[in-house]
Formats: C-alpha cells, structure tokens, sequence
C-alpha cells in the first residue's frame, strides 16, 4: 500500500503502538486489514473509522485506550423525584424517573428513559415541592401510575438488551435513597414487586470519596466542584441530575477509577 497514512496505520497494528490488550488489538487488525489489503485508499480515514464501528469501536482507538475497561458493559444512572413538603409528607411518592444507559467502555451516553409519574396518595404537589424539583401540577396530572412506569422500565430494559443474561450492568444514585428507601418503600405501601435489577447499585457518593478521598457532603456540587465540573441543568430536576452524575462517572473513568458495586445484597 503506498499511502502513507495507511503505512503508519499498518505499523501501528504490527507493533501495538498504541498498547492496546491484545483482544482489542486483534479485533482492530481483523477490522482493518481487508480494507488495506483491498487498496481502499481514496476516503481512507472515514473508510476505515466505519469500519472499526461496525466492529463495536464506536470511540476512537485513541479515547479508547485512555482509560481502563470497566467491569459492567452499562451503567443505568437513576435519580429519583418525589412529592415531598415541610415537614414531610408519608408515604412519599415517585414523581419523575429517569434513567440514562451509558456505555461502560466509552462513558458516553446510548439511550435515555424518562417519564413523570403520577402520585395517588397526596395527588396535588405542595408548593415547596415545586419550588425544589420545578415539577409543576401539569407535569404529573394524566400521567402513569408507578406500576405502569415500572412496566414500561421492564420494556425498556428488554428492548436494550439489558434483561440479557450475558450483559452486565448495575444502576448509579447519588446516594441510597432511591433504591434502598424510595422505590422499594413505594412498592410495598402499593403491594408492587421489587425488580432483581433494581436491588444492586452503585452509590455515586462512595465512589467518589473512594477516588478522590473526600466525602460529598453536598451531593452533587461537591462532587462538580472536586472535579472542576460546570454543574449542568437545575439542581434536582430528575433527568438533570442524571447528567451531572454520568459526566463525573466519566471524568473518574478517565482518572482511572473502576466503579464497583456498593451495595449489598438484599
């Protein structure tokens, strides 16, 4: 082959210049050989980064090997909303659920699931529940039941390939309140069932002390502020606070961190 670019690609795969494990390194030579053998020159970069997608490197080779491989394939970032007031109301309920799937091996996020949820035992949201969340009385009335959302969650779920025994992923909350208190607490007061998925985690708040050596007092603008990390949305919107979560689950990725599950078992 007498392009250049595709010389140096060739010696790059030859010699593991870019220290790749070996799996990856002969997934990448298996990718690229048949079009540099083939003398596919014009087009060659687009060529071959297609080429390397369909192989499952979505990310460049170069991001790729910036930081370690994960042990889950997806992380299903979660952070519940719920009707609350001053002082607070019993049972609380589950108003806004939304979940980002995001890659293990790229950190980026591939899908989204988010819906609001109707409350039924205090069905009318208290101003300062408002004021906290920005979820106004529009957002909820007409909305699913929990046990319709967490039907449709199960949906989801099996339409990404999550349910798959051979796929390994694990939920993130900022803290145990969702998924030790929140959710498994609705659930009996309603007499729902509680998912297998939705009974281990990974505390984000923990994670973080164990990278960085300090506790989160403050959640979320502790953690952005650690990692100098522009806070995004409105604090305790939901959907938002999932955001700020997967961009410091990436930021610890790229320092190196492995996320392991924190939560014990049920």
């Amino acid at each position: 082959v007498s392009d250049a670019s595709g010389c140096s690609m060739i010696a790059l795969l030859h010699t593991g210049a870019a220290k790749f494990p070996q799996n990856l390194l002969s997934r990448a030579r298996q990718a690229v050989y048949p079009l540099l053998l083939a003398g596919v020159l014009k087009g060659y970069s687009s060529i071959v980064s297609r080429k390397l997608a369909s192989h499952g490197f979505g990310a460049s080779m170069a991001a790729m090997s910036s930081f370690p491989p994960q042990r889950y394939h997806y992380f299903l970032v979660l952070d519940f909303e719920a009707t609350c007031d001053k002082p607070q109301i019993h049972p609380q309920e589950i108003i806004e659920f939304p979940i980002l799937k995001l890659n293990g091996r790229t950190m980026e996020i591939e899908s989204t699931f988010h819906m609001y949820v109707q409350p039924v035992v205090h069905p009318q949201l208290t101003p300062f529940c408002t004021e906290l969340t920005g979820i106004i009385q529009g957002m909820v009335d007409g909305q699913p039941s929990l046990q319709q959302v967490l039907e449709r969650v199960d949906e989801w779920m099996a339409k990404e390939g999550l349910l798959d025994p051979s796929v390994k992923s694990i939920f993130v909350t900022c803290g145990d309140w969702d998924l030790k208190v929140m959710l498994p607490g609705q659930c009996q007061y309603l007499g729902l069932p509680v998912a297998d998925y939705f009974k281990q985690w990974i505390n984000l708040k923990k994670a973080y002390s164990f990278a960085m050596g300090s506790w989160p007092k403050n959640g979320l603008l502790d953690m952005n502020k650690g990692l100098n990390l522009q806070h995004i949305g409105r604090p305790h919107s939901g959907i938002d606070d999932c955001k700020n979560i997967a961009n410091i689950m990436k930021t610890l990725a790229h320092r190196g961190f492995i996320f392991k599950q924190t939560s014990k078992p049920f």
